[in-house]
């Protein structure tokens, strides 16, 4: 298999493949650009359709001779084999790590959501094809694997005096396992990436809110994003759920808010999982909330809450604007705004709803991460530290404390006349 390459000192492309049992490297003047690699590619697919079917020819192609066949030095005889269970070692040609993973990001972007489409591409050109690019995908050996993820980790984090996480150093290696992976299953050699773990990650903070701090926010906030963060507070909705809400979806007849479409990056997009498609019910604080929002509802705006000029709210200026000066007047501790959707889980529990109802309710397909996460908040907002179990026994339980001298029950029995029976 031939690939398109970049000639580093100029810039430009040329072919690399094989044929007539030598490596030919083909020379053009055309920039690395991705149309220029797409023209390429046509070429060498047509070159090697005529190498299989025995009609190509080198010089009316490329209008000069076949090169000379070189040869190699004498080579000092091999003593013994490979020992017994060694690794099978890569082929001494496979593509370009550049060009094997622009062909493993289409045939698998199919099947990606567009928000992760452009987060794989961003891994690719920002770090992996820079790093790893000119290697043959079956040259790199698990030290390369290593020593990248080692230089990951003194990358500066982007808005931060820090470094990577081990979070986003994960997320840029997943791309990297997947493509070797399917390059050694394709080419037959053994994965570079074999017997490398994911770096531990530290767990994601859940700092919700006490009622108090809602009340304060609520009372405090803007008028024109009350009814938003009403809606955030009480109905556990993810921030591109809220932002892709359209009017079509609110069922004021039955109370219920029906979840099928998300922003995602400014853009309308599918919803995070299967799962996340349900129908929330609306407490009465949410049913009054969007009432109130419908009445002063931008009249050519499709969607529940929408800027002056009738589009989505645009979550970084919401941040910006909106979210950080509001916590800061009301001297509260900075977080995501999305602990406003921890906030409506911990309620919820706190109140005491079935955590089934519950996670119906946040998309969540069971109730494990209900629990995981959010159930260590209950004892603190419900005061349930036994004093429940307490309460019940005082209620139903009224035996009053024995005192003096008691017989047990076994040797009463034991001492008491032998009961007669008759025949």
């Amino acid at each position: 298999m031939g690939s398109i390459r970049r000639l580093e000192s100029k810039g430009t492309l040329f072919l690399d493949f094989r044929y007539a049992g030598q490596r030919l490297r083909e020379y053009t003047t055309l920039p690395d650009t991705s149309a220029n690699r797409k023209r390429l590619l046509k070429v060498l697919e047509r070159i090697e359709g005529e190498i299989a079917l025995g009609a190509f020819d080198y010089q009316k192609t490329f209008g000069k001779p076949l090169p000379a066949v070189e040869t190699d030095p004498p080579q000092e005889p091999m003593l013994a084999g490979p020992a017994p269970g060694a690794l099978k070692q890569p082929p001494s040609t496979t593509p370009l790590f550049s060009d094997f993973a622009e062909v493993w990001f289409v045939e698998a972007e199919v099947t990606w959501r567009r928000s992760y489409s452009i987060t794989q591409r961003g891994a690719l050109d920002k770090y992996l094809i820079p790093f790893f690019g000119d290697k043959e995908v079956g040259q790199i050996t698990k030290a390369d694997v290593l020593a990248f993820r080692a230089s990951l980790a003194k990358v500066p984090a982007r808005k931060s005096s820090n470094t990577l996480s081990n979070r986003r150093i994960n997320s840029i290696m997943k791309p990297l396992r997947q493509i070797l992976n399917e390059a050694a299953d394709r080419f037959e050699f053994t994965s570079a990436f074999r017997n490398i773990k994911p770096l531990k990650m530290k767990r994601s903070d859940v700092m919700p809110f006490t009622l108090e701090d809602v009340q304060r926010i609520l009372s405090t906030a803007r008028a024109d994003y009350r009814n938003y963060f009403t809606v955030r507070f009480f109905t556990g909705m993810r921030t591109g759920e809220v932002h892709g809400l359209k009017w079509k979806y609110i069922d004021f007849e039955r109370r219920l808010i029906l979840v099928r479409e998300s922003i995602v990056l400014n853009e309308e997009d599918e919803l995070k999982t299967d799962g996340s498609m349900r129908d929330i019910q609306m407490n009465e604080m949410v049913f009054d909330a969007l009432q109130a929002q419908f009445k002063t509802r931008h009249p050519d705006s499709e969607y529940v809450f929408s800027l002056r000029s009738g589009k989505p709210i645009d979550n970084q200026n919401f941040l910006n604007r909106v979210w950080a000066p509001l916590l800061r007047h009301l001297g509260l501790e900075h977080r995501r705004a999305y602990q406003m959707r921890h906030t409506a889980a911990t309620l919820w529990l706190a109140a005491g709803e079935a955590p089934e109802w519950i996670a119906r309710q946040l998309g969540h397909t069971s109730t494990e991460m209900l629990f995981r996460v959010y159930s260590r908040y209950v004892p603190n907002l419900t005061r349930r530290d036994g004093s429940a179990m307490e309460r019940l026994l005082k209620q139903h339980i009224s035996l009053a404390p024995v005192t003096g001298n008691v017989t047990p029950v076994i040797l009463a029995l034991e001492a008491s006349p032998a009961v007669a029976t008759t025949t």
